[in-house]
């Protein structure tokens, strides 16, 4: 469970093409001897009472790591896409609604712990106010977000549907909904994403 927040599901997405690793699915690559989705699943658990995860391919073996779904569209469509499916399983299991869906990306093995926490601190300070996501050096992050469900997850589907058919961009559908960033200071490693195979063995080299 997070502590000091209830009722947060962590959603791992997973959806990438995997361009400059070869088409490979980072999520399942190995990294310091464990396949990275392993790593990131580790952050998630310390920070959230479940955990799911939302890809468009290898859904058998994502499934044996956590609870997997499939995201919303064909190929490769982005991360609107996770999220949209995501509300949508939210929406079909209303006897299980979380109160808050907490975001990360597949490609980051080191989210910071107290993500969650900084997050709903500053959901918590403004009622009217249903996204908060993380800023670093100045750059927003937003597919490290926390999102206030409360009853309407069917609502934020249609939402993200309308921002994928507009423009498939996280960062506007955030900027139209007046999501909040919350400030991470210059902790960028804490949001490095393993982007090519010489990311990965960097990350090795400095973290074994």
């Amino acid at each position: 469970m997070c502590a000091g927040v209830d009722g947060v599901l962590g959603l791992a997405l997973a959806g990438g093409a995997g361009t400059r690793v070869g088409g490979e699915d980072k999520g399942l690559l190995p990294l310091s001897g464990r396949p990275m989705v392993e790593h990131v699943l580790d952050h998630l658990r310390t920070q959230c009472e479940r955990v799911l995860i939302v890809a468009n391919r290898n859904l058998d073996r994502y499934a044996s790591y956590a609870p997997t779904i499939h995201d919303e569209a064909l190929g490769h469509a982005g991360p609107l896409a996770g999220l949209i499916a995501a509300f949508g399983f939210l929406d079909a299991n209303r006897h299980a609604l979380p109160r808050w869906l907490l975001t990360v990306s597949i490609d980051c093995p080191d989210a910071p712990r107290d993500l969650a926490a900084r997050l709903h601190a500053a959901l918590a300070a403004r009622d009217a106010t249903r996204c908060a996501y993380a800023r670093i050096a100045g750059k927003p992050q937003p597919l490290f977000a926390l999102y206030r469900i409360g009853g309407g997850p069917l609502t934020w589907k249609q939402s993200a549907q309308a921002a994928l058919r507009e423009h498939g961009s996280p960062w506007r559908w955030h900027t139209s909904l007046n999501a909040i960033a919350v400030d991470f200071g210059d902790g960028v490693d804490a949001f490095h994403n393993l982007n090519t195979l010489e990311d990965f063995r960097d990350y090795e080299r400095t973290h074994d």
